[in-house]
């Protein structure tokens, strides 16, 4: 993709956030595409491109009317909409379609027509790690951390600290689910999930969605929104399996498409502005902070304990409150790409003065995949 030859022109989120029984899962995407057309001034008319995970872009496309000349499907877990970004640039500039939508809606919490498919029996995962016993993300997420934490020499107290600071965060969001500050104290006294995570150290569970409209960036200076380009992008896998991991203190997928991502984008990490890593665990902050480059291997839970990434810090880091904080559908990548877009566009609730760039990175599974956006305020 050539630098800011694309951009974000539509964004917005599900007009409630949290607990919202009354709409079903597809009711959600709809919602939130609704919201971004309005934002930036279209209807489903002007739409020739879908993207999306958890329903499929047949469902979005017919429920909203829109006959497209191209759609994407990859569905990889949380960081498919960071995927979508990237596939979306790639169809743009080569001109298979001139505007694309990205939609993402779950009744996480309530459950109103929520497609969840479970494990196959005769998956990989299903052969070889359901048997064994995990009950979902937590117990599963446990086996790199124990492993992050035995290696490193990380704390409890430290991986705590990130739940700490995403509040702080949080309390500066009035759309955040939680605005209360918390002390270490507070996370590793709240009830044990599965070792070594506490609930304050897990994500929320919550209903919501949101939505994306990209087109290139000789179009964007037609439309009422501030432009959003994009800088760099990348993706990658790694295993369904997270036992399968080539490395349990480093994610191969992580690596592979933050380095794209900064390579397109030629910029260095200091450079960057802002930076949002997809959090629904308090560890996966210091698995990106380290795979992207920014820390050291073993020096990212310091890093933030430190106060780096919080208000007021060198790098802010999950400046809505992030999945442990904000909000959390299962999903939560989309969120993610919201608060880049909201904080490129200088109104964020918690804006970063004068940010330019912001990184926006992504997990799919148990490090089954990762997406990374790099984005931009500055125009061509």
């Amino acid at each position: 993709m050539k630098q800011k030859s694309i951009a974000i022109v539509g964004a917005a989120e599900t007009t409630e956030l949290g607990r919202i029984p009354n709409l079903s899962q597809i009711g959600l995407h709809a919602d939130a595409a609704l919201n971004a057309m309005r934002d930036c001034g279209l209807g489903p008319k002007d739409i020739d491109g879908v993207a999306t995970a958890g329903e499929t872009p047949v469902t979005v496309a017919h429920y909203l009317g829109i006959t497209p000349k191209w759609v994407d499907g990859t569905a990889v877990g949380g960081c498919s909409f960071m995927i979508h970004v990237r596939h979306a640039a790639a169809a743009l500039e080569s001109g298979l379609c001139k505007t694309v939508l990205i939609t993402h809606g779950e009744s996480g919490r309530s459950g109103v027509g929520r497609s969840r498919p479970a494990v196959a029996p005769g998956s990989l995962a299903g052969q070889f790690e359901i048997p064994y016993g995990p009950m979902g993300p937590p117990t599963l997420f446990t086996i790199p951390v124990l492993r992050y934490m035995k290696t490193y020499g990380i704390s409890e107290e430290q991986l705590a600290m990130v739940s700490v600071v995403q509040r702080e965060w949080a309390a500066r969001n009035p759309r955040a689910t939680f605005h209360d500050p918390i002390t270490v104290a507070d996370v590793l006294n709240s009830r044990m999930i599965a070792y070594p995570f506490r609930l304050l150290m897990c994500c929320l569970v919550t209903d919501g969605g949101g939505a994306l409209i990209l087109t290139t960036a000789d179009r964007a200076r037609d439309f009422p929104t501030k432009p959003v380009y994009l800088l760099g992008t990348g993706e990658s896998v790694e295993t369904p399996m997270v036992s399968q991991m080539e490395d349990f203190t480093s994610s191969r997928a992580f690596r592979v498409a933050g380095a794209k991502a900064f390579e397109e984008s030629g910029i260095t990490h200091k450079d960057v502005d802002h930076l949002m890593i997809y959090d629904a665990f308090a560890h996966l902050p210091i698995y990106g902070l380290e795979d992207l480059g920014f820390c050291e291997r073993g020096a990212a839970a310091g890093f933030i304990a430190a106060g780096n990434t919080r208000p007021g810090g060198k790098l802010p880091l999950n400046t809505n409150g992030g999945g442990l904080s904000y909000m959390h559908s299962g999903m939560y990548g989309m969120y993610a790409l919201q608060e880049s877009v909201r904080q490129m566009r200088g109104i964020a609730p918690a804006q970063v003065p004068g940010a330019k760039i912001s990184v926006c990175h992504g997990v799919g599974g148990m490090f089954a995949a990762s997406g990374t956006i790099i984005m931009t305020n500055e125009g061509p």
